[in-house]
């Protein structure tokens, strides 16, 4: 049999998941530096994917207690869009099963925008439920903040078509009388809650991607309505618009 090429061989290594087959022995034993650096960088890709997927286990654990403890439905529930002077609150449930596998969900705060994106349509996909809820600047001007997003909080579990057990809260505990686990940092402790602050993320996004070519001149696309050196150039050259928070400084000095 002819040697294989080093092409051949780190095609071989991606189908390759224990270092302990027989055959990766005998790529240990070929002199050539190709095939070694092919070797090194397929332990170093496994190890990753092992880390990745107890990393993945650890943020599952809480969902599974409590399904153990027979709760069939246990809903994630994050926000995105506390800080920004302009723009709503978005907030997100989602409710995951044992199935779910996606190792790379996460806080969405660690993603990049095409790593977000893509999760966010697998999420949608692959879970048994999605609901989210919008409270306006209005809203969040006339209640505060804190009040509007755990009112959003309360209308995304509501509007839940598999009514949850319990709930699983970045942060925020919420009014209603359902039993809850509150984490801080929860989209970092939670699968269903880093998904939640995913899907919630991706859609405040386009959101602000819209509003941007409403109203040109604040740089929404790119600031989803922080206070940025360029949205605050645009609060002074063109003022406030229906969609700032009036309550949020400095906007109310451009009235």
């Amino acid at each position: 049999m002819s040697k294989q090429s080093i092409a051949e061989i780190k095609a071989a290594l991606q189908t390759i998941t224990d270092l302990a087959d027989p055959q990766v022995a005998v790529w240990r034993e070929d002199p050539r530096k190709g095939v070694q650096a092919a070797l090194v960088q397929r332990e170093k890709q496994l190890a990753k994917l092992a880390a990745a997927q107890a990393a993945f286990e650890r943020r599952f654990l809480y969902e599974r207690q409590l399904w153990q403890a027979g709760h069939q439905f246990v809903a994630g529930i994050d926000e995105v869009g506390r800080g920004p002077l302009a723009g709503p609150v978005v907030t997100c449930a989602v409710i995951l099963n044992a199935d779910f596998d996606l190792l790379g969900v996460t806080d969405s705060k660690q993603l990049t925008k095409k790593e977000r994106e893509e999760l966010y349509l697998h999420i949608v996909d692959e879970a048994v439920e999605v609901n989210l809820a919008v409270n306006p600047a209005q809203r969040i001007d006339e209640i505060n903040i804190y009040r509007a997003t755990q009112e959003a909080m309360v209308q995304a579990v509501a509007g839940l078509q598999h009514q949850p057990s319990h709930l699983i809260v970045d942060a925020v505990p919420l009014p209603i009388k359902l039993p809850q686990t509150t984490l801080i940092k929860g989209d970092q402790k939670s699968i269903s809650v880093a998904a939640a602050s995913i899907v919630a993320k991706e859609y405040r996004d386009h959101l602000m991607m819209q509003y941007a070519q409403l109203y040109p001149g604040y740089d929404f696309d790119q600031n989803m309505g922080y206070g940025t050196q360029a949205h605050l150039a645009g609060l002074r050259a063109h003022g406030v618009t229906p969609i700032h928070r009036r309550t949020f400084n400095p906007v109310p000095k451009f009235l």
